[in-house]
Order: structure tokens, then C-alpha cells, then sequence
């Protein structure tokens, strides 16, 4: 056992109140102070358990993607892309209004740096980020290739579009907004979506 650190010591239980506190305030908003407070124990002991700051918030977004991860993965499922598309869109929705859980998105909120000693953090966020739309752009490149979107598309613009919708749906929840609202949002949203080939050959054949 590390020194410094308690026997009683649950490392699960402590991942999950530290995801609370960077959920809530972000990286830049959470202190070791803070930490060490919330989780009850010494400063050592925290370094102990975890290393540094940094190495705790790698931790929690590991636990963020074990908890929320499975939401892209079920989305990729659905038949068409435009099924893909609002399940995604959905899942945010549920995301960043769960009860019991802080209002938006901890990779929107732990994003959120601006100190030079946080740029590590900031370019790790954009990369995961950047990962997420690769994937959803994969997905619409192989909807096109089904001929389930129409040769116009553009896969990876579909992606961003998507991703920006989250960002702001994210945004929107910290801000307050209803998820009544929210799913008024992506119906809007959805309206702007890409006419299906088959859909397309109905209109003209009639």
C-alpha cells in the first residue's frame, strides 16, 4: 500500500466524486484542495492514489467514457444514418440532463482551459473529440457507400454538424435550457438533414 494513503481507501468511490467535481467545474475549476476535501482525505494521500491533477483527470475521463461511452456505440447500430444521427443527438439530450448529475458535458466543461500549464489537457480534449467525429464520419461514409445517403453528401461535414450540435446542446444545458427545449432542438435540427436516395427516387417517380 502506497504511503500516505488510508486502508479504507476506495479508489472507485473516489473516481466518481473527483468526475463530479471536473463534471461541475472543470478542469481549471478544481483545485487538489478541493479534491482532497471532497474525497476526505490528505493532499499525500491523493498524490499517492493518483499522482498528479492531470493524472487524476486522465482517470476520470476514462470513467466518464466507461459510463457514457456505450452511447455512440448503440447509435452506430442503427440502421440508417439519419437513425444514427438522432440517436446520437438523443443520447446527448439524456447526457447533459441526467438528474443527479451536473448540467452539460464533462468533455465540454473539462475543455474549458486557458493557463498555459492546461494546454495538455485542452489538445487532449480537442483530440478526443476529433476521434468521436472520425468515427461518425466513418459511419456516414459507409451509409453513402449503402447508397443510404445520396453521392452530395459530404460524410465529414455531417459528422462536425453533429458534433457541433452536441457542444451546443451541452452548452445549453449548463445554461439552464429545459430538455424539453433541447429536444425541440434536434427536431429542428433533423429537419436539415439529407434526403435518403430512396426518398429522393419517390419524389421524382411521382
Amino acid at each position: 500500500m502506497a504511503k500516505g494513503r488510508p486502508r479504507e481507501f476506495d479508489s472507485d468511490k473516489a473516481l466518481d466524486i473527483a468526475l463530479e467535481l471536473f463534471w461541475r467545474h472543470g478542469y481549471e475549476g478544481v483545485s487538489i484542495a478541493a479534491l482532497a476535501k471532497a474525497l476526505k482525505i490528505k493532499a499525500p494521500s491523493l498524490y499517492a492514489a493518483f499522482g498528479n491533477k492531470e493524472s487524476l483527470f486522465l482517470k476520470v475521463i476514462e470513467r466518464y467514457g466507461e459510463l457514457n461511452g456505450g452511447m455512440y456505440l448503440d447509435s452506430f447500430k442503427k440502421k440508417t444514418a439519419r437513425e444514427v444521427a438522432q440517436a446520437i443527438l438523443d443520447g446527448e439530450v439524456e447526457l447533459v440532463t441526467q438528474k443527479n448529475r451536473p448540467n452539460g458535458c464533462l468533455m465540454i466543461q473539462g475543455a474549458l482551459v486557458t493557463s498555459p500549464e492546461s494546454e495538455k489537457i485542452s489538445d487532449m480534449m480537442a483530440g478526443m473529440r476529433g476521434m468521436a467525429e472520425g468515427w461518425i464520419a466513418d459511419r456516414f461514409k459507409q451509409a453513402q457507400k449503402d447508397g443510404d445517403l445520396p453521392a452530395d453528401a459530404d460524410p465529414k461535414a455531417l459528422a462536425c454538424y453533429i458534433m457541433t450540435l452536441n457542444s451546443g446542446l451541452a452548452v445549453q444545458a449548463r445554461s439552464g435550457v429545459s430538455k424539453k427545449q433541447l429536444k425541440q432542438v434536434v427536431e429542428i435540427a433533423m429537419q436539415n438533414w439529407p434526403r435518403t436516395i430512396t426518398t429522393q427516387n419517390k419524389r421524382r417517380i411521382t
